[in-house]
């Protein structure tokens, strides 16, 4: 995943920070666990400011510092698609001084994509847990002239057509790359800096398809400036009840979500790390929070450390056989 696979409504997301939660919850009244870190902690994003992955780490690291009474901050370490923050988390102490809030290309795809990418997921990390998921989507152009996926895949067949990501590599580009392959359709990918380059030209009607996450893709959808053809989810979105998932559409076998994980050294040490997965799970149970971000198409979502090892392993996996067999190189 090769660029930053969503960039939200920063004036809606932003002030979600500011409404985290209170440190009155129970661990709170009953004390962090023995072994939660107690010393100042940097809560790593390596990706620039805006959309899921700085949001949840703004809202973590508010709370880890309400909590524990040391200093907490955030910070943005951008470039080499992730790569640099990514390993500077890799090199810090395993003493939970430096955490990292990471969307799922950079651990599932990326590997698989870029040579010699300089870290080893599960040699160098020990997975804490997942935070939350976003359900993805396929967005028509209006002078596409199509509403459903039979309707896409038959013109599909007569005429050249082109889809938009938010890079190659990410997680919406692989999707459309499955669907083309159980398809055997042919649309040619156009990869962005991001899916708001997409969505403006999508809009414009320089590119006919798009896919991209659902907080992206929600207003422009709700306005009916673009037609939602499918979720990739295998549930439909209560915000788009009406919208089929592409199984529903006759296209079975695609289950695409974009989930964002938090994640330490790999020497960090167990009890640190249940304490850790502890607190987050207790901030993460916030109903305030939960309705925040359900208004923006982000799901809380909870796994444990060996739980959320497990998803990375199957779905790198996954992943990993697609690029090969469809020949995707990061070039």
């Amino acid at each position: 995943m090769l660029n930053t696979p969503m960039i939200t409504r920063r004036i809606a997301l932003t002030g979600l920070a500011a409404t985290a939660l209170s440190p009155s919850s129970s661990w709170a009244q009953s004390g962090l666990p023995a072994d939660f870190p107690k010393r100042p902690m940097t809560v790593m994003l390596p990706l620039a400011p805006g959309g899921p992955v700085d949001v949840l780490g703004r809202l973590l690291a508010q709370e880890f510092q309400a909590r524990s009474g040391q200093a907490t901050t955030v910070e943005n370490r951008t470039g080499g698609a992730g790569n640099i923050g990514i390993e500077a988390v890799k090199r810090a102490p395993p003493d939970g001084s430096m955490l990292l809030v990471i969307p799922a290309g950079n651990l599932t795809i990326n590997p698989t994509l870029i040579p010699n990418i300089g870290f080893d997921v599960e040699k160098d990390f020990t997975p804490i847990t997942i935070l939350g998921t976003a359900p993805n989507l396929f967005v028509a152009s209006l002078k596409v002239g199509v509403k459903t996926i039979p309707e896409l895949i038959a013109k599909a067949k007569v005429e050249k057509l082109t889809y938009g990501t938010p890079g190659v590599g990410s997680q919406l580009h692989l999707a459309m790359e499955l669907f083309k392959q159980k398809t055997g359709v042919d649309i040619t990918h156009v990869p962005y800096r991001g899916t708001a380059l997409a969505l403006t030209d999508l809009l414009g009607g320089h590119i006919d398809l798009l896919a991209s996450n659902l907080p992206v893709a929600l207003p422009v959808v709700k306005d009916g400036k673009a037609v939602a053809l499918a979720m990739t989810t295998a549930e439909r979105s209560a915000l788009l009840p009406d919208v089929p998932t592409l199984a529903e559409a006759g296209v079975p076998g695609i289950d695409v979500t974009s989930w964002y994980g938090l994640l330490a050294q790999k020497a960090m040490p167990k009890p640190m790390v249940d304490a850790i997965f502890a607190v987050t799970t207790d901030i993460l149970k916030s109903a305030a929070l939960k309705e925040k971000l359900d208004a923006q198409g982000l799901s809380l979502k909870i796994e444990t450390p060996d739980i959320f090892a497990e998803r990375i392993r199957r779905e790198s996996a996954e992943w990993s056989a697609l690029i090969k067999a469809r020949n995707i190189t990061a070039n």
